[in-house]
């Protein structure tokens, strides 16, 4: 009897693996649309810049050298924002979840709400007369902006750890510091690159305000166009962005399929 139903298990266990292969399978084949289109729209766009016919105002910026050099201003402002947050985030959403910094936890996300809460064109103005206008006041607007998603997700994310498995890693004589690195990060990493991936794609429009403080990036495109009713640079600068913000946003849905602990 015992044979009988060790045999039947494995059989069971044999006809379940295609299934867990193929719910495996499938997260990698949705992530592989998004990509399909985002080169579809730059190669439609690529071809639209070589044969569309426009003015010296509307040539000059759209050049592939301007235009690339806009586009990796952009860039800069989100990586240099995005480095920031996540330095200042990660560890500080990790400090309030420990003993007796949670007291603190109330007034930083107050503060952080607020940062968020209020209109983004308002705050990068408002930094930029008392820090000075240019790429610093705009990374310091940006890191305010959008540093809620990752802080609020770190703590999330350690807060719905299982506690017995907290307790069972300090059972195996575990310190504080091993079941933080080896347990609760961990299982929190899906929850944790959720708010990350929300923070990039935030970024990324909202780095195009920075022009209206002499930061850069592809809202000059935009504002030209709005200023000297040029309907290809605004459109130009729309796409560009929206093409960017797809772009994070699917580099970010494969590092956290890639990150994700196995079982979960």
């Amino acid at each position: 009897m015992t044979v009988t139903a060790g045999a039947e298990d494995t059989r069971e266990q044999a006809e379940d693996a295609p299934t867990r292969r193929r719910g495996r399978d499938v997260p990698w084949r949705a992530l592989l649309l998004q990509p399909l289109l985002i080169a579809v729209a730059v190669v439609a766009f690529a071809v639209w810049r070589a044969n569309a016919e426009l003015s010296d105002a509307e040539a000059r910026p759209l050049g592939w050298d301007a235009l690339s050099g806009t586009i990796v201003d952009h860039l800069e402002l989100v990586a240099v924002s995005a480095v920031v947050v996540l330095v200042v985030g990660i560890p500080l959403g990790v400090l309030l979840t420990r003993g007796p910094f949670r007291r603190a936890t109330p007034l930083v996300l107050g503060v952080a709400n607020t940062g968020q809460a209020a209109p983004a064109i308002g705050l990068f103005v408002l930094l930029a007369t008392w820090l000075g206008f240019g790429f610093r006041s705009a990374v310091v607007a940006l890191v305010l902006y959008s540093v809620l998603p990752v802080l609020r997700n770190t703590m999330v994310g350690l807060q719905g750890v299982d506690a017995r498995l907290v307790e069972a890693g300090r059972g195996m004589g575990m310190s504080a510091l091993a079941v933080l690195l080896r347990v609760e990060l961990p299982l929190a990493v899906p929850v944790m690159l959720s708010g990350v991936r929300t923070a990039l794609v935030l970024l990324v429009g909202t780095a195009t305000l920075a022009t209206f403080i002499d930061g850069g990036g592809l809202g000059l495109l935009i504002t030209t166009g709005v200023n000297l009713d040029l309907d290809s640079l605004l459109y130009s600068g729309a796409l560009l962005v929206a093409l960017l913000a797809l772009a994070v946003d699917w580099a970010g849905r494969v590092v956290e399929t890639i990150a994700r602990p196995k079982g979960l």
